[in-house]
């Protein structure tokens, strides 16, 4: 396994690194911040093929590997980006997992402006909860039931307040008649719809990684040229070991990320379409805790200055601790992670 990357992937890696850096500034995630989507930034995004990208040559798209698009994750949570580009990438894949028939239905979502999204909880009641997206979604795909459905044709859901300034929303399941879609049904449907979840769980953990390494640059930047007693603070002991420990840390959590990445269809038999369900869990567990300890310790470098919410450190420390819980948060992954290493609770 080599998790190097290839010429290629540096040069996507740039390319993003370019198109974010000039379209997702601080100054505009806080503009976006009420209603938590940049429809300019979404545009650009769809423009340059971040969506698209993932979906395989077969179905119209540029057939690029998890680790290609891993990367674009990394650096859209590093710029905080202000569009659900990990549930549109994962619910783009999955609905070119479901047939030909359903090729018409993803073309449309992809040249549509609205986003397409994943719902990351089972429908209850006819409600898919906190859609990540789910508030300017154009098009929702989700289990309801037995049936694996795609949801068009609604009014935006009632948003909900968060921390991560994400655009959450409940979003109906059951909506008129016509803008329904049953993709698959039965086991099938049950299957694709988990291996789409720890799709988005190892790209969710790469934009953690990001959101780290976004975070520990403003803790660095500052810890040179903030000055005590004739001195940059950085070159205190206390603090300078304090940021080694994060790099340390970040560098684990992004060599994890990759190899689950990589993990997905790496079997050349075929057996791992869906990947290590086990090492994506762990990636999502392990990028969520060292995000948040990372911008906690960014936080406290800044000083009393870093708890003013006017600061860009602030933008990074909320989301830290908000995207994870989007899913249901690390100490439920990791119940979720012991039954899939060790089985049930009750059953081990």
């Amino acid at each position: 396994m080599d998790l190097g990357l290839s010429a290629d992937q540096r040069a996507l890696v740039a390319s993003v690194s370019s198109l974010l850096g000039t379209n997702s500034t601080t100054a505009r995630v806080r503009q976006a911040e009420e209603r938590g989507f940049d429809p300019d930034l979404w545009r650009r995004l769809t423009e340059f093929g971040a969506v698209a990208m993932g979906v395989p040559e077969a179905a119209g798209g540029g057939g690029a590997t998890l680790v290609d698009l891993a990367l674009v994750a990394e650096q859209a949570g590093r710029y905080l980006a202000s569009a659900p580009l990990v549930e549109a990438v994962v619910a783009a894949r999955l609905l070119a997992r479901c047939g030909t028939a359903r090729y018409a239905l993803l073309d449309h979502a992809l040249a549509s402006t609205e986003p397409l999204v994943i719902a990351l909880h089972r429908a209850v009641q006819s409600t898919f909860r906190l859609v990540p997206g789910g508030a300017v979604a154009g098009l929702v795909v989700g289990l309801d039931g037995a049936d694996l459905i795609a949801v068009t044709d609604q009014a935006p859901g009632r948003a909900r307040a968060n921390i991560g300034s994400a655009a959450l929303a409940d979003r109906s399941a059951a909506p008129a008649a016509g803008s329904r879609t049953v993709l698959l049904a039965g086991p099938t449907a049950a299957v694709a719809y988990e291996g789409a979840l720890a799709e988005w769980k190892a790209l969710t953990a790469a934009a953690l990684v990001g959101l780290a390494q976004g975070a520990l640059d403003l803790a660095v930047e500052y810890a040179k040229t903030r000055h005590q007693f004739g001195v940059p603070i950085g070159s205190f002991q206390a603090l300078s070991h304090r940021l080694a420990d994060c790099a340390t840390a970040l560098e684990g959590a992004r060599l994890l990320t990759r190899e689950a990445a990589w993990s997905f269809g790496a079997e050349p038999d075929g057996s791992g379409e869906f990947g290590s369900p086990a090492l994506a869990s762990m990636a999502f567990v392990f990028a969520a805790e060292t995000a948040q300890q990372i911008t906690a310790a960014s936080l406290h470098v800044h000083g009393g200055m870093g708890f003013a919410m006017e600061t860009d450190v602030q933008l990074f420390f909320r989301r830290a601790q908000a995207w994870p819980q989007v899913y249901s948060g690390i100490r439920a992954e990791y119940q979720r992670l012991a039954d899939l290493e060790f089985g049930p609770a009750g059953v081990r």
